[in-house]
């Protein structure tokens, strides 16, 4: 259980599934198709869902590449936190929506993975919540030519790291997206 001995609810955290974020992203329809599901699901079960949107020189607000993928459906009740920094939660008021929820543990999809999907489970584990990563619904881009590995082994690497992650009064794991369950 986390540290947040108030706060008993999941909610669904996606992360960057924007146009300039996934386009040309590794399994980028496979990844975007189980991040729907995941939606869909949080939705049956009345879990809360998150979009995270980031922006910046490269990325800025209202242009196509800012926007959400027109696969996935954002709802005037969901929360939509902006953010300019790879951790979700640094100058966002991403903490208060999640207090406001009562939310303590975090289901996480989106991406990159090796930036601000790393960047926020690491940010959210540290505030005391407890993470799960959606092994099959995180993705990045091929930066391979600076001397990354492939995304393959950049997800992979990811997930492995994730499932043995732990610390005092939290847990971290790895789910597929047919296994992830929003209930305690």
């Amino acid at each position: 259980m986390s540290t947040f001995s108030d706060r008993p609810n999941t909610a669904l955290v996606i992360i960057d599934v924007q146009n300039g974020v996934v386009d040309g992203a590794y399994e980028r329809d496979a990844v975007v198709g189980n991040i729907s599901s995941l939606v869909d699901k949080a939705r049956g079960e009345g879990v809360p869902v998150v979009w995270v949107q980031h922006s910046d020189d490269n990325m800025e607000k209202g242009t196509d590449a800012w926007q959400y993928v027109p696969e996935l459906t954002q709802l005037e009740s969901d929360a939509v936190v902006h953010k300019k920094f790879g951790d979700s939660f640094e100058e966002t008021d991403l903490e208060d929506v999640l207090a406001k929820a009562g939310v303590g543990r975090l289901v996480v999809a989106g991406a990159q993975t090796d930036a601000c999907i790393r960047s926020t489970i690491h940010g959210a584990f540290t505030r005391g919540y407890d993470v799960t990563l959606v092994g099959d619904a995180h993705t990045t881009e091929d930066l391979s030519e600076y001397g990354a590995p492939s995304p393959d082994l950049v997800i992979a690497h990811t997930n492995l790291y994730w499932k043995y992650h732990d610390g005092p009064g939290r847990t971290t794991g790895v789910q597929e997206t047919k296994e992830v369950t929003f209930a305690d």
